[in-house]
């Protein structure tokens, strides 16, 4: 028998963890289904499988199998517009198969509408998914199916997801050109240190004159860089697997994750992402007729911040005393006032929900502005960095050059 480390939801959206034995991980999914949990991660458990369990992976972007978040997106509206329509919901998951474009998807329409004529609700099917369909979208289609206003909260839920996607391309769409710019200026640089300066090496070296300080610090850093370049490539390779083994523990990514939230200007700009996140995903949530407790546990997991996750935990746990969602939220010290005033009036009228959505809305803008203020203000502090050291190795040589021409004057 074999330990294993397992994850699970339960059919209410709960994230559950814990440890079993069996003699393989088809026998731990199978006593998961089996105790009505849906299974998320099975991994073995132990020193092994802790360095088994860490991989260097392709980042998400480039992995052209998965289902991206608008292919998500663009199926939660289709449905939902074929749902409004009065096609039933068998006829409209085989329209969708028929018409997507990608054929991981297409698999996954065809599974789910499998299991829907077999006779499990939609939320069920879906739920077969949880690397394309999050706890936050099985749970609202739940919703959905429970007060029988299915399409509706499909919409609902298809704005979330494209409001999601409008901000995730907005903060993508600010980030070319300053990396642009590092880019060319970094190989600029490298070129110079690399290709030019050896040619003035060549020379220096055959006249034999003294040369400047800065000359000979120049010199040495070509040398150093053509010599040693795989000492630059080893360590910065390796510094990276190390910080991704430290931010795989709990502990450091909590670390990691604190340090974001304290650094420079930048910290700041986390922390309204992460706001805008929670407030448009439990009010889209309460919206759709989800209970407020189901509701927190489920944006516990969606919030990428472990700080502000674990700080939700605790809020959960005060909303289940009865203790409100305002007190909560500011004894945590993590929310902006604007944030907590807001929730505050929402509670009071009654509508938490509206309120939670012109929350997001409000950081939205506000990220949208401060994304754009800092990389205005980047690509220039990029440029005049580049230009300066740029600028420190050509005066080096002019120098060099104006000495030596002194010298056989």
């Amino acid at each position: 028998m074999t330990s294993f480390l397992y994850k699970a939801t339960t059919r209410e959206g709960r994230i559950v963890e814990g440890v079993m034995d069996a003699t393989g991980k088809a026998g731990v999914i199978s006593a998961l289904r089996a105790d009505g949990y849906i299974p998320l991660s099975v991994a073995e458990s132990g020193a092994a499988a802790t360095a088994a369990g860490f991989t260097l992976k392709l980042p998400a972007f480039l992995d052209r199998k998965r289902v991206r978040p608008r292919d998500v997106m663009l199926f939660t509206r289709e449905l939902t517009t074929l749902l409004e329509a009065g096609l039933p919901l068998d006829r409209s998951l085989q329209s969708l198969s028929a018409l997507t474009e990608s054929a991981k998807l297409k698999h996954l329409i065809g599974d789910v509408l499998l299991r829907v004529q077999q006779g499990c609700s939609l939320s069920e099917a879906l739920a077969e998914h949880p690397e394309v369909f999050s706890s936050l979208y099985v749970n609202m289609v739940r919703a959905g199916e429970a007060g029988g206003v299915l399409d509706t909260v499909l919409a609902r839920l298809a704005d979330y997801l494209e409001r999601s996607e409008e901000t995730r391309q907005a903060i993508r769409s600010q980030l070319p050109y300053p990396i642009v710019l590092l880019l060319v200026g970094s190989g600029a640089i490298i070129v110079l240190l690399t290709y030019v300066l050896p040619k003035f090496t060549v020379m220096f070296d055959e006249i034999g004159a003294t040369l400047p300080a800065s000359t000979r610090l120049v010199m040495g850093a070509s040398d150093f860089l053509q010599s040693y370049w795989w000492v630059f490539a080893v360590l910065a390779f390796g510094l990276w697997a190390a910080f991704q083994r430290y931010v795989s523990t709990e502990d450091g990514r909590a670390k990691v994750d604190g340090l974001k939230l304290k650094a420079p200007l930048w910290g700041e700009l986390l922390r309204k992402i992460q706001v805008a996140r929670f407030a448009r995903t439990l009010g889209t949530m309460l919206k759709c007729g989800v209970p407020l407790l189901q509701s927190l546990d489920i944006v516990c997991a969606v919030v990428e911040n472990l700080v502000i996750s674990r700080a939700l935990v605790s809020v959960q746990k005060d909303v289940s005393e009865g203790k409100g969602l305002a007190k909560p939220l500011e004894d945590v010290g993590v929310f902006p006032s604007l944030a907590l005033q807001m929730v505050t009036v929402g509670e009071e009228t009654g509508r938490l929900d509206e309120m939670l959505l012109v929350v997001s809305e409000h950081y939205d803008r506000e990220v949208e502005n401060a994304l754009e203020g800092m990389m205005s203000m980047l690509g220039p502090v990029i440029l005049v960095l580049v230009g300066i050291v740029a600028g420190f190795i050509m005066l080096a040589m002019m120098s060099a050059v104006f000495s030596i021409n002194q010298l056989e004057l």
